[in-house]
C-alpha cells in the first residue's frame, strides 16, 4: 500500500513551461529568479549534490513516471528527434528532509540507451546526477531558464534545463524547483 508521502509526490505535475536561452531573458519576464532561486538555476556542477548537502536529516530521490513515451513536441524539436519517436522518460521527485525540493524529467533518446547508456533505464532511485557527474564521458551543455506556467500554488514557478553530451549521444535534464525547498524569498 502506498504512503500518504508517494501520493502526494504522486500528484505533483511538472506544468507547461517557458523556455528562455538566458537566465537574463527570464528575469526580465519575472524578476522572481533574481532572488535566491538565482542562485539554484546558475549552479554550476551536481544540483543533487548540492541539495544533499543543504539536508539536516535526509535526502532521497522518488521515482514519479519512467518508460517509453513521446516526448513534448517542443523537447523532441530540443533534441532533435522527430515528434513520432519515443524516448526514455524519467520523472522524479528530489526530497530534502522528506520534502518535496525539486521535480526532474529527463529525456533520453533511443539511440542514447546503446552500449552504456542501457544503465540509464535502471537508475531506481539513484540520482541521475550522480551517474553523469561521475563519469567523465558526459558533458553539460548551456543551461536553459524556464518559467513554469502553473495552475496551483503548489508547482514549481521556475526551472532550469540543460543537454549533456556524450560523443554523438545525448540527454535533456529539466529541474524544476518547488515551494518546499525554500528557493524563493517570501
Amino acid at each position: 500500500m502506498p504512503s500518504k508521502d508517494s501520493d502526494a509526490i504522486t500528484r505533483l505535475q511538472i506544468p507547461d513551461t517557458h523556455w528562455y536561452q538566458s537566465f537574463a531573458a527570464a528575469g526580465l519576464n519575472d524578476p522572481v529568479i533574481h532572488g535566491e532561486l538565482g542562485h539554484w538555476l546558475k549552479l554550476e556542477g551536481s544540483l543533487t549534490r548540492a541539495l544533499q548537502l543543504r539536508c539536516e536529516r535526509s535526502f532521497r530521490v522518488e521515482v514519479m513516471r519512467e518508460g517509453y513515451a513521446r516526448p513534448s513536441r517542443e523537447e523532441s524539436r530540443t533534441l532533435g528527434l522527430s515528434p513520432r519517436n519515443h524516448a526514455w522518460i524519467r520523472e522524479v521527485c528530489l526530497l530534502g528532509d522528506d520534502q518535496p525540493w525539486v521535480l526532474a524529467r529527463t529525456i533520453i533518446p533511443m539511440a542514447t540507451l546503446t552500449g552504456k547508456g542501457r544503465r540509464l533505464r535502471h537508475l531506481g532511485r539513484q540520482p541521475l546526477g550522480a551517474y553523469l557527474f561521475s563519469n567523465t564521458e558526459w558533458h553539460r551543455g548551456l543551461f536553459e531558464t524556464g518559467l513554469c506556467q502553473r495552475q496551483t500554488p503548489e508547482q514549481p514557478r521556475a526551472a532550469r534545463r540543460s543537454r549533456f553530451y556524450s560523443g554523438d549521444r545525448t540527454l535533456l535534464v529539466g529541474e524544476y524547483f518547488l515551494p518546499h525547498g525554500h528557493f524563493y524569498a517570501e
